[in-house]
């Protein structure tokens, strides 16, 4: 097995820094680098791109630049996934994304990790574990998810988050370290009679 299909299970791994395929990451970086060029009216252009970069590329996926990702073919979209300005994947695991999924702006995906120990990390050792996002869920700007973390249908993590464990479905959940809030129920549904202006 080589080093990339070990890098694409469900599940994590210990590695060291010389492990990781270095011509896939450039790869990667390049075909960001060019995405981050495009103009907003080259739809295509950037479609074509994604699915290129992306290991699995659903058709309303949309990522505004600039966007970075360590190696793409780690990135999962199964639905609508709407991605804002600065987000960035670090895929050493593989990143699922469910449908209608809100990623706001500068969020960090963040599989990958460093070794605690000092001596280990100046070698150049490092952890990966996989990030699940499921349906329907909304992660407010400039939070962080690490590795080995599924948040669950429905929810909502708010703006500046640090997420290092699993979330329910359902709730929102705020923090550093996240932690869950409240459920959400329908007394948060909005009501569109309600004259403009007074929300």
């Amino acid at each position: 097995m080589d080093f990339k299909e070990i890098m694409k299970q469900n599940r994590g791994y210990c590695s060291k820094h010389t492990d990781m395929p270095s011509e896939l990451q450039l790869k990667a970086k390049e075909l960001c680098w060019e995405y981050d060029q495009t103009g907003p009216s080259e739809k295509e252009k950037r479609s074509n791109i994604l699915k290129e970069l992306l290991g699995t590329c659903h058709p309303l996926t949309f990522i505004e630049p600039s966007f970075r990702c360590d190696y793409g073919f780690n990135i999962h979209t199964h639905g609508l996934a709407v991605i804002n300005y600065n987000c960035v994947i670090l895929d050493t695991s593989p990143v699922y994304i469910g449908a209608n999924a809100f990623i706001a702006p500068g969020v960090c995906l963040a599989c990958s990790g460093h070794a605690i120990f000092p001596t280990q990390r100046a070698e150049g050792i490092g952890t990966s574990k996989p990030i699940r996002i499921e349906d329907d869920v909304w992660i407010g700007a400039n939070s962080t998810v690490c590795g080995g973390v599924t948040i669950g249908k429905g929810s909502i993590i708010g703006a500046g988050s640090v997420v290092n464990k699993d979330i329910p479905a359902g709730v929102i959940a705020v923090g550093n370290p996240c932690r869950v809030l409240r459920k959400i129920t329908e007394e948060d549904i909005i009501n569109l009679s309600v004259e403009q202006g007074n929300f």
